[in-house]
């Protein structure tokens, strides 16, 4: 499985992605649809900040917040584990095996080919974002919208490839979604996804500012609507990256290790 025999088949896998999406289009609206918390948190939020504000949020803060959340998980999201976990245990990753081409390249490909999708429902959104904050809520340091860029590529890999570890997971356990609905509640509480980061307890922040999660959401909202400096963006990016490079890591060396069980096991 040569890099050169990826590369060749890159266009094909997105295409061959693109139509599953289009194919299955109805299940990604559910998708979309079931990843709408945030827009419950923002009625939520901008409730209780009715009065005051809490932090730097206000309303207009809080809208803009929890609108560019949407976005970006929409941008982000991954459902590989899902794909991978059912291949695993219903054998039909030994077809895939007998391809060319890794199939985590080709997991990647699928989920990558169905971001324009995923873009026609966060395209409205953005319009939404900008008719009711407008840009006061918004950065306009164009070095800050071009590290926003790089952050949701960096979400995208990250939650891509937790997906893939946690999927190897099922080489080695009997139910891997059990894993998987452990990850997804430290997700969504130590993200971003339902409360902002800065709004924690300096304690407890200082510690989910260094965990994976808060990379894989909330650092790419929190540059977008103004909450960093350039120095400041610039440092946890590259910890991003740095997060990205050790699942890297330890996708490739589970998947070593879980291959050889699947083949062991005549998978």
């Amino acid at each position: 499985m040569s890099l050169h025999n990826t590369l060749r088949a890159c266009p094909a896998m997105l295409r061959i992605g693109l139509a599953g999406a289009v194919a299955y289009r109805a299940e990604l609206l559910v998708w979309a649809l079931a990843t709408t918390l945030p827009l419950v948190m923002l009625a939520l939020w901008t409730s209780v900040a009715e009065h005051a504000p809490i932090g730097r949020y206000g309303q207009p803060q809080f809208t803009a917040y929890f609108l560019s959340t949407f976005i970006v998980r929409q941008l982000t999201g991954s459902w590989a584990f899902w794909e991978m976990n059912s291949d695993i245990k219903t054998g039909t990753l030994g077809a895939r095996l007998l391809r060319p081409v890794n199939p985590l390249f080709a997991y990647a490909a699928e989920n990558l080919a169905a971001i324009p999708l995923r873009l026609v429902i966060a395209l409205p959104i953005a319009v939404v974002l900008l008719a009711t904050v407008g840009g006061k809520c918004m950065t306009r340091d164009p070095v800050l919208w071009g590290i926003f860029g790089l952050s949701v590529a960096g979400a995208w890999l990250l939650t891509l490839l937790t997906n893939l570890m946690v999927g190897c997971a099922a080489f080695f356990l009997e139910s891997s979604i059990k894993l998987m609905d452990v990850y997804l509640v430290f997700f969504f509480v130590f993200s971003g996804y339902l409360i902002p980061i800065d709004l924690f307890p300096d304690a407890l922040r200082n510690i989910v500012e260094k965990l994976p999660f808060r990379y894989q959401l909330g650092l790419p909202v929190e540059v977008i609507t103004g909450a960093h400096e350039r120095t400041y963006a610039l440092n946890h990016l590259a910890l991003q990256w740095v997060w990205i490079a050790i699942a890297l890591l330890a996708t490739r060396s589970a998947w070593r290790h879980g291959l050889r069980r699947f083949s062991a096991f005549g998978g």
